[in-house]
């Protein structure tokens, strides 16, 4: 009872801290992890033992697949030259960087742990910088390198962490026989997973409930995880390709695709929720057995690792951007420069994005209880996480006001580009059709349809078709010829993602106004 009681009480924290950071244009992870402090500083706080094992699949795996579905490959493509500098400079050096500064603060803490606390921190938080800069819309470019940076840094700072992290433990560490070792490992995940897609959306497509769907959706998940963690393959990276091919192929109907996306929304957030708070939690034991010198010279030791985190992202940046201004290749062709127009407030803002979050969290619980300086690592984790979320949360909105950094308009034209072809796709449809009364409704609806996407009109114009059929004295001959018509606009739709004419944002914008356009026509139709 004291568990559940805990849980709801954390549950409601976090939704007041949530509306409270959206007020002032803050990522709520940040006040969640100044909750976790002041519990754990509390004299009368319960005491949590979270499995180890457990953390990472719980906390990670749903998370990562949610953040992984929604990427685009296109947007990820044309930007490559910069999300590979941030996944593989940007994450080593940071590594390094951290092994160093910790091994200088606590010479006593061996190399493999300094190395393993240096992975545990090195990857970012899309979703702590996200959450406050899609409040205020930058270039849809920030949002692509950010979003796309965070999926691959966890796998390859993770890849590292289980390195280090079985050195430390073993004594041993071989560099000729770790590479093969991690060849393997990284091929057999991406095989690993393409394997996988196919079995578990034919699985999903194959159930027609909502609630039995969604609950197939999160065992699918954990499955994937718990499969590639016990044949000693990549969690990380088996879902994230898992998640990107999902997201490609799944053809979910429109009334279990809304019901799933709402629930996933909900429960990534719970997530986020007690992930942070319960390291607040975590933390407690650890302070209540520090001497105030070992509390002194662990509060050292994360300040010496926080800004070694923040400055080696903000030079390596910087240095990105010099090295492409002086080779001069352009943009078009490898995705590696920045924008002339742009180049060092975009820099800037990349730079001073790296909050670290939910991956570095679950990671220092993931190591076992007998790892070397345990306690250490855990408090410096933590303290990178609230440091960056803090210092670089509560400013980065602040900064891309001052620098003046707008939404580019990309992913609007896309959409509206969308809606014009949709309409377009939907006349031809039933275009050979006998024009009697219904029909000619029909086609009326979709013709100032398209005449208001062609006049960049952005606001839809599905629901108006769905309200005429429904309304129309042959309801059952509308019903028929609107269904022919929303397919031929879905077939549309997945043309133009398969292209490259439109990116995964405008796509899943589209589609959802293409399933409550649906949703709305059988509810009338029910009704009629």
């Amino acid at each position: 009872m004291a568990v559940f009681e805990l849980i709801i009480a954390l549950l409601l924290i976090g939704a007041v801290l949530s509306g409270v950071a959206r007020r002032f244009s803050l990522p709520y992870p940040a006040l969640l992890a100044l909750t976790g402090v002041a519990l754990a500083l509390t004299p009368n706080a319960p005491s949590v033992a979270l499995d180890p094992r457990l953390a990472l699949a719980l906390f990670v795996a749903p998370v990562l697949l949610d953040s992984a579905f929604d990427s685009s490959p296109r947007d990820l493509r044309a930007n490559w030259g910069l999300v590979t500098s941030m996944v593989l400079g940007a994450v080593g050096l940071t590594v390094m960087a951290v092994a160093v500064v910790s091994r200088a603060m606590v010479p006593e803490l061996p190399w493999a742990a300094a190395v393993t606390l240096g992975a545990i921190v090195a990857p970012p938080d899309a979703a702590a910088a996200t959450a406050v800069m899609k409040q205020l819309r930058p270039p849809h470019r920030l949002m692509v390198i950010l979003e796309g940076e965070s999926l691959f840094n966890d796998a390859s700072a993770l890849l590292i962490y289980r390195m280090a992290a079985a050195a430390a433990l073993t004594g041993t560490f071989s560099l000729v026989r770790v590479l093969p070792t991690l060849l393997l490992v990284c091929l057999g995940s991406v095989l690993l997973a393409a394997v996988l897609v196919r079995v578990i959306i034919k699985l999903n497509e194959m159930v027609q409930d909502i609630a039995t769907a969604v609950i197939v959706q999160f065992i699918g998940t954990f499955a994937v995880w718990l499969l590639a963690e016990g044949l000693h393959l990549s969690g990380i990276i088996t879902i994230v390709v898992f998640a990107i091919m999902a997201g490609r192929r799944s053809r979910l109907r429109a009334r279990v695709r809304v019901a799933s996306y709402a629930v996933w929304e909900v429960v990534v957030y719970v997530l986020n929720v007690l992930a942070f708070i319960l390291v607040g939690l975590q933390l407690k034991p650890i302070i209540s057995h520090l001497t105030a010198g070992q509390l002194t010279s662990y509060l050292a030791t994360a300040a010496a690792v926080v800004t070694a985190v923040v400055l080696v992202r903000l030079v390596w940046v910087m240095c990105h951007v010099l090295f492409s201004r002086w080779v001069g290749v352009p943009a078009q062709r490898n995705g590696s420069r920045w924008p002339d127009a742009t180049a060092w407030r975009s820099a800037v803002v990349v730079g001073w994005s790296g909050m670290r979050g939910l991956v570095t969290l679950a990671a220092a619980l993931a190591l076992p209880e007998t790892f070397p300086q345990r306690g250490l690592i855990l408090f410096v984790s933590f303290a990178v996480v609230l440091g960056t979320l803090v210092i670089q949360g509560s400013t980065i909105t602040l900064l891309i006001r001052l620098l003046g950094l707008e939404d580019d308009g990309a992913v609007t034209r896309e959409i509206r580009l969308a809606r014009e072809e949709l309409a377009g796709a939907a006349l031809a449809e039933i275009g050979g059709v006998p024009v009697d009364d219904s029909t000619s409704l029909l086609k009326r609806k979709l013709t100032e349809r398209l005449e208001r996407a062609k006049a960049l009109n952005a606001q839809p114009a599905v629901p108006d078709v769905a309200t005429a059929a429904a309304a129309s004295p042959t309801a059952s001959r509308h019903s028929d010829l609107l269904a022919r018509t929303q397919q031929a606009e879905r077939r549309k739709l997945l043309e133009l993602r398969a292209r490259g004419t439109i990116g995964d944002d405008a796509f899943h914008r589209v589609e959802e106004e293409l399933d409550w356009a649906e949703l709305n026509a059988e509810g009338m139709a029910r009704t009629d």
